[in-house]
């Protein structure tokens, strides 16, 4: 482990981990009482169209330095936050000081909610920091006590993100997989083809990565357990005939216990679910997230997966299908491309959406004081 100075935060919290190493996974991290300072969140009419319209986009951005255009959005409120891939980050040390210019940026934007800084650090093969967690889901579902290392690596991982400075974790995964070498189960990225294991593993995960101080966001909704090696949202468009009944009563069932753990986000899948809704993704559905919010009772900021999904093709521009999401009731549009502009294009196209009445302006603004409510509260 390389030495760090006795009194950064990083310094801190990576001592943490080292003692979390060494008591093994019955450590766990306590739960953080989440308070909101009062007049934090921003008022919408306070804001110009196109600060109100960011307050639910999420940016990207390519190589390790951030784009003078990028910086320059967080400066002047016309973001909510970044998203952050393998190829932005270095080592630890410089990722952490991008992360400390853009906060140094924001404090001159008029929206003083903190920025909302993000990555996927699932564990195993999919992680964009080095370090915790090293193990796989499928490692931790079939450890010896599933239960104990999900709390041991929802630890890690929260205590990783904290210590650069970011603050949500696209984690964990609770699809349900089926059979082995399918799509969640070929990179190791589901805990157990038993919806009851998912479950238990993703709460503890979600309950220790949220006590560190990192937001934890329960993935994909309603399940991607029954997708095929070669049905890759991301590359393509995706059908699941999945039966009503089988996505209750098997996909569902972990986000009932991610919900209960208090999962801050829920990201929703870009396959259709023939069984819910025959002709959208169901990040593009009123009737996929109705399904979470009415349902299941979600209350929390649902977030889309990658708006340049190839799983999209069919739906238009990023302009259209930003203003398709929002109107479907997903409050964060994740525009991961590595394009600032990509972002940007959605900012224009809510902001256009709302001056004409495309968009309801009261769903949202709803939408916005969410995800507001979230910032403030990290």
């Amino acid at each position: 482990m390389s030495s760090t100075p006795p009194l950064s935060r990083r310094g801190a919290l990576i001592a943490g981990a080292a003692a979390l190493a060494g008591l093994g996974p019955a450590a766990t991290a306590s739960e953080a009482a989440v308070r909101m300072p009062e007049g934090s969140r921003p008022r919408a009419a306070a804001l110009t169209p196109q600060q109100r319209a960011a307050q639910c986009v999420i940016h990207s951005y390519p190589g390790l330095t951030p784009p003078a255009s990028l910086m320059n959005a967080i400066a002047e409120g016309r973001t909510a936050g970044v998203i952050f891939f393998g190829e932005n980050v270095e080592d630890l040390s410089q990722i952490e000081s991008v992360i400390q210019s853009m906060n140094a940026a924001h404090a001159s934007s008029p929206v003083k909610a903190p920025l909302l800084l993000m990555t996927d650090q699932e564990g195993g093969l999919v992680r964009r920091l080095p370090g915790e967690p090293v193990m796989s889901a499928k490692e931790v579902g079939a450890a010896t006590d599933p239960h104990q290392w999900a709390d041991f690596t929802g630890s890690g991982a929260g205590m990783n993100l904290a210590g650069i400075g970011m603050n949500v974790n696209l984690a964990p995964v609770l699809d349900v997989y089926r059979k082995d070498g399918d799509f969640t189960d070929q990179y190791e990225r589901s805990y157990s083809k038993s919806a009851a294991a998912v479950a238990s593993c993703g709460a503890a995960f979600i309950a220790a990565q949220q006590g560190a101080g990192v937001a934890a966001t329960a993935k994909h909704f309603p399940g991607l357990g029954p997708a095929s090696a070669s049905q890759n949202t991301d590359l393509r468009s995706v059908t699941l005939t999945t039966s009503a009944a089988t996505l209750r009563g098997v996909d569902e069932v972990p986000y009932r216990d991610a919900i209960a753990a208090g999962a801050k986000l829920v990201m929703l899948s870009w396959a259709i679910y023939t069984a819910l809704d025959s002709s959208r993704p169901a990040g593009l559905s009123p009737a996929v997230v109705g399904e979470l919010r009415n349902r299941l009772g979600y209350t929390g900021v649902t977030i889309t997966d990658g708006l340049e999904a190839g799983a999209l093709q069919s739906f238009g521009s990023t302009s259209q299908r930003a203003v398709t999401a929002a109107s479907a009731g997903m409050d964060l549009l994740l525009c991961s491309s590595r394009s600032v502009s990509q972002g940007d294009e959605a900012v224009t196209a809510l902001s256009d959406a709302l001056a004409s009445g495309k968009l309801d302006g009261t769903a949202f603004d709803a939408a916005a004081a969410r995800v507001s409510a979230l910032r403030v509260g990290l």
